[in-house]
This record gives structure tokens, sequence and C-alpha cells, in this order.
């Protein structure tokens, strides 16, 4: 078997192959590359004869990959990317760039991130502007889909997974994800509530008044998920769409809500609150940027995607 000779091999042709890869279609992978698409079946005849192996053949109306195909993409991918991160700096300079981004997410992840990225565009992009737009499902690829967001950002307990299984299947990428930090959930209620003074059992949980925070709307989530696979379920009484609004009610209330723990600080009226471990387990909260897989290779993206993740690591440093 004769290997192949990387000195000569040309790098254009990884990038054919990494498009036709996430596309799975000859077609909509020229047109991404402004290539014909005969030129994307030469580069890709081109690279089937430099590495020995058929890579990718036609299956009814797409294009299915050969498992060495599949063994070698995210490799190629991670290398292309941190060859165009390397080249940005040429590209996009941040302080001369006036650009909008919008940015989706819910009312906690804002109030914690908001602060650290409002401190980047100050001091080192002034003419870039950010929008930031209520979150209201955990499967925004619509949203992003249809352009009405450049970033979504929070809790996506179905996307990730689904995202993930993609791309160890080989199948085609059509969205990205980035893990930025892990929250935690506690159940918070006014400090003068009865069930403030000791342990929360599971059974007091289930008989009190509850409040859940929604942001469909719908009165029921992951909390009553974690309770039916119990054999419970407990008594919402109160739905409202964000975490600052759950926080001012509870205070003055019978309700036991549930928030993450670090949302708390950033209340204001944190000295008022009371918070209890809850009785039972509950699945960590991931919380994830989310973008389309168009804007990867913006340079203008890249810069909001760092700056998101530092942002991050800074309000979660402590």
């Amino acid at each position: 078997m004769n290997l192949p000779n990387f000195r000569t091999l040309d790098l254009n042709l990884l990038r054919v192959f990494d498009e036709v890869m996430a596309e799975r279609n000859l077609t909509r992978a020229a047109r991404n590359l402004s290539l014909t698409q005969p030129a994307v079946s030469n580069a890709l005849r081109r690279l089937r004869e430099t590495l020995g192996d058929e890579l990718i053949h036609r299956s009814g109306q797409g294009m299915a990959p050969t498992p060495r195909a599949v063994a070698i993409w995210p490799a190629v991918r991670e290398a292309l990317r941190q060859l165009q991160s390397s080249l940005i700096p040429n590209e996009f300079v941040p302080a001369q760039a006036t650009l909008t981004f919008v940015l989706a997410m819910g009312d906690a992840t804002a109030a914690s991130l908001i602060p650290g990225l409002n401190d980047m565009l100050e001091n080192e992009a002034p003419g870039i502007a950010l929008r930031v737009v209520p979150l209201t499902t955990r499967d925004p690829r619509d949203l992003l889909d249809q352009q009405r967001c450049d970033l979504a950002v929070g809790y996506f307990p179905a996307v990730v997974p689904d995202l993930t299984a993609k791309a160890q299947s080989g199948d085609a990428m059509p969205f990205l994800f980035q893990r930025l930090y892990d929250g935690q959930y506690v159940c918070v209620m006014g400090k003068g509530h009865p069930l403030a003074r000791s342990k929360l059992t599971l059974d007091q949980y289930c008989a009190a008044r509850h409040m859940l925070v929604s942001y469909s709307g719908r009165a029921y989530g992951f909390i009553d998920e974690s309770l039916a696979a119990l054999g419970r379920e407990r008594r919402v009484v109160l739905t409202v769409n964000q975490f600052f609004t759950a926080s001012r009610v509870v205070v003055n209330s019978n309700l036991l809500t549930v928030l993450p723990r670090h949302f708390l600080q950033v209340t204001g009226i944190a000295d008022q609150l009371a918070q209890q471990p809850l009785p039972f387990e509950v699945a960590p909260v991931h919380v994830d940027a989310l973008w389309h897989r168009r804007s990867e290779k913006q340079a203008g993206h890249v810069w909001l995607l760092n700056a998101v993740k530092r942002a991050a690591e800074k309000a979660f440093s402590a």
C-alpha cells in the first residue's frame, strides 16, 4: 500500500472534502465553495487517489462517506479551523469593526455573561453592537437557520446529544456547539418560608406550591421529568418566563421555585432568599453556545464566540 505524501498534498482538497462531508451534497458544497460541481468532483477524485480510499460515494439523493472518511473528518475539520483561526488577525480587526450581532439567551444567562461582554466591547471593539433577544425554546436551530440570531446560548438538552450522535456517525453537521459552563439548580424560597428552616424532604417538596420558570409557557419542565422518573409530581400554580421575575415573586410568597445557583448573586435580593438542595437527583445543566455552520468561517463570528467564551470564564472563574 502506498502511503500518501503529505508534502505534495494540496490543502484545497481538504477544504473540498470538509464541505462535502458537511453537506453530503456536491451541488451545495460547490455553491458554498464558489466552485463548479465538476471542480468539486475532480478535487474528490484527486483526494481519493492520494489517500487510496473512495471516501464518499453516491447513496440515494445524497452522498455517503466510507468508514475512512468518517474517521479522518474530525481531524481534518479541526486542522482547518485552527489554520483559519491563526489567520483571522489579518482579516478582522475588532477595534475597527462596525458590526451588529444578535444573541439569543435567557435572562439568567444574560445576567451572567453580558457584563463581561460589554467590557470587551468598550475596551476591544467599540464599533460592535450586541442585541440580546429572548430565548423562548430549548431548540433554537430554527432561529439560527432563519438567521434571526447569530448565536444562541442556553441549555439545549435534546439538541446537543443529537449533534454529538451525528458527529460520531459521520452525518451532516449543519449546527455546531461549544460547552461554556455547567450550572447547578437549587430550590429557592423566601427566607420566611416554613421550609427554609430545616432540611427539605421529597414529600415536603411535592406537597408545596410551586412556581415554574418556563420560556415556552408550558407548565412542565426538566424538574417535573425528574420527579416523574420517581413516580412523583409537584403542583405548579404559577408559571413565569423569567428568572428575575421568579426571584422577585418568591420573596414574599409561599411558593417554591428552582433557580440556577449562580444566578442568585445577581438578583440584587440574595439576602432575602433562602436556598435548599433539591431532595432528588437532577441531571447536570450544561450551558452551550450554538451556531449555524455557515457562520464558522466568518471572522467576526469567530471573534464573537471567543468573546462569549471569555465572558463565561470570567463569570465562573470564582
